[in-house]
């Protein structure tokens, strides 16, 4: 489900502070508009933002295993700073750059940096998210929405502005994957971060749509994980003090405190190791495979659910959820 990305307290919003050019390399007449994918990893290079832990530290421990180099991006500076000495440890050429993003003049700057240490970008993951709520969606606040909007759906949207052009242009074989969950391709009660993930899904669907209309060699998946074992239920931990909010109501603060430590040790007993993730991620990379789903058996009923109730004009499906 993604983690990480949020803004800290003391970041400003800075507009598009790196401007980074290419050579726009010509069109390949032998390989069919759209249809083109990354078949051989070593000695490219992938951009994880959210790769200080979870899903983005096991996709940087992937692509690092396959050879890539690896620029990691995170707003958890520390834990960036210890993921990325692992991973030189072991041998991988990386490069960790904290980065909100939030931010659309942090994620140019961390084009800027990916682009000056390796040169062109072949995969972007677009994973750094955050969880909120726990409340009815009546009771979220303005800033609640700008703190959860900002990271999952903006953090995307700002990935895609400052790499792909640049990945476009050169004319390699490219991948983009966009983390959106389960709760972006299912229905349920009202979530601010169900909203970010089904909007992730679209932007997904409408980037791959773009892509091939442009006849580019670069392509996109969106990666709909299920119950993985991440600290997503906690990130709170990362949320800014200028996007909160003064607590009114201590006792249910308490109550919901709670609850987010059951579940968050809930996803750190039963949900799936980051590691099969990024397998499942690489493979669909390397056979251009748009929907990863991390559990079909389960994702696939409640779609067909959503769907059906459109098609057969009934009520909304789901009814599960912790709100907000």
């Amino acid at each position: 489900m993604g983690f990480g990305g949020a803004a800290p307290a003391e970041t400003q919003p800075r507009r598009h502070s790196t401007v980074v050019t290419y050579a726009r390399a010509p069109p390949d007449p032998d390989r069919p508009r759209g249809e083109r994918q990354v078949e051989v990893l070593s000695g490219r290079t992938a951009v994880v933002t959210g790769a200080a832990s979870g899903i983005g530290e096991g996709l940087a421990e992937r692509f690092a295993a396959e050879g890539m180099n690896v620029v990691l991006a995170d707003v958890e500076e520390e834990a960036l700073a210890i993921t990325a000495k692992e991973l030189e440890a072991a041998g991988a050429r990386v490069l960790a750059v904290p980065t909100d993003v939030s931010d659309r003049g942090s994620v140019d700057d961390l084009a800027g940096a990916a682009t000056h240490a390796f040169g062109n970008v072949h995969v972007l993951c677009n994973n750094a998210g955050v969880a909120g709520g726990g409340i009815p969606i009546w009771a979220t606040t303005a800033n609640d929405w700008s703190w959860v909007l900002g990271v999952n759906l903006m953090g995307v949207v700002h990935g895609i502005q400052a790499f792909v052009p640049g990945m476009v242009a050169h004319g390699e074989e490219g991948h983009v994957v966009n983390t959106s969950s389960v709760l972006g391709l299912s229905g349920g009660n009202g979530s601010i971060y169900s909203v970010t993930k089904h909007g992730v899904a679209r932007l997904t669907e409408g980037l791959w749509h773009d892509l091939r209309a442009a006849g580019s060699a670069v392509s996109a998946s969106v990666l709909c994980p299920g119950l993985i074992a991440t600290r997503i239920v906690s990130s709170d931990r990362n949320r800014p003090a200028r996007l909160r909010d003064p607590d009114t109501d201590p006792a249910g603060s308490a109550d919901r405190a709670r609850m987010r430590e059951t579940v968050q040790a809930r996803f750190l007993a039963d949900g799936m190791a980051p590691s099969d993730v990024a397998s499942m991620v690489v493979d669909a990379i390397r056979s251009n495979r748009f929907w990863i789903l991390t559990h079909p058996a389960s994702i696939k009923p409640l779609v067909e659910q959503r769907l059906r109730s459109v098609l057969d004009d009934g009520p909304p499906a789901g009814g599960f959820g912790m709100g907000g």
